[in-house]
């Protein structure tokens, strides 16, 4: 059964000290996620995060983490996950991403190992895309190159539905072609306002949801998370939960 969650990056400004995590945390719940990714949040105890999931009926299976300290420092960032029961450990963009030129297999040279390593601990990497993946080197994009480097059983992909369609990909292709290593997903929605594309509470957008939730069961989706970077102006607690209702009227809690 696929669960929805909300990724905390959406209410990021709310999240900046330990009181207004617990907060945070409290009020997710109440509009009804059972599951949050942490991310961009205040520095935090690992236990102390476990006893506040545990008070709010949530659970956290994936967060974002610096990619240096996933990469220089891969035992504690693997205990300390284990801490608050969370198999999947994010990258929320690669080092160097929004160069002029993103150094791919900089990259791949660096994280195959540390891929191999956190499996070898017990975890999974996982990768969230944006847009740049989707430019293709040699004729293959950067996210199929990444799939054929990395062993299937090393990394997972955090497959975000706004950037794969804003790079002119569709979502329920890409989810598809990645059955099987797409666990958690981040859900966004599209739309145009006034001649600019940006993100949208989900179904207030021009996504096809219908289709992306028929692939993400086929592909053994376990998590969709709703995400929104920018609310423009909108009560991000607000966007978190009409996305929330929109989903849960087509069954999904």
């Amino acid at each position: 059964m696929m669960r929805l969650g909300a990724q905390l990056y959406t209410v990021r400004s709310f999240t900046q000290t330990p009181e207004n995590l617990a907060e945070t945390l409290a009020k997710v719940a109440d509009i009804g996620y059972t599951s949050v990714q942490v991310s961009a949040t205040c520095a935090f105890d690992p236990d102390w995060l476990a006893e506040q999931l545990q008070k709010n009926g949530l659970v956290c299976p994936v967060t974002h983490t610096n990619p240096d300290r996933i990469a220089d420092d891969s035992a504690a960032v693997v205990a300390e996950h284990k801490r608050f029961a969370c198999d999947h450990i994010g990258i929320g963009a690669a080092p160097g991403l929004w160069d002029a030129v993103f150094n791919y297999a900089s990259f791949r040279d660096r994280f195959v190992p540390v891929a191999k390593r956190i499996k070898e601990l017990g975890a999974t990497l996982a990768y969230h895309n944006h847009e740049i993946e989707f430019q293709k080197i040699g004729g293959v994009t950067i996210m199929e190159q990444m799939a054929a480097d990395f062993p299937a059983d090393t990394l997972t992909f955090i497959l975000d539905t706004y950037w794969v369609q804003y790079a002119g990909g569709d979502s329920a292709a890409w989810i598809e072609k990645f059955s099987g290593r797409v666990p958690c997903l981040h859900l966004k929605d599209l739309a145009i306002v006034g001649n600019k594309q940006r993100e949208a509470v989900i179904g207030e957008g021009n996504i096809n949801f219908d289709t992306i939730l028929s692939a993400c069961e086929r592909a053994g989706s376990e998590y969709l998370f709703i995400e929104q970077d920018e609310c423009y102006g909108e009560d991000p607690f607000d966007c978190l939960k009409r996305s929330y209702q929109y989903l849960n009227a087509r069954g999904l809690r």
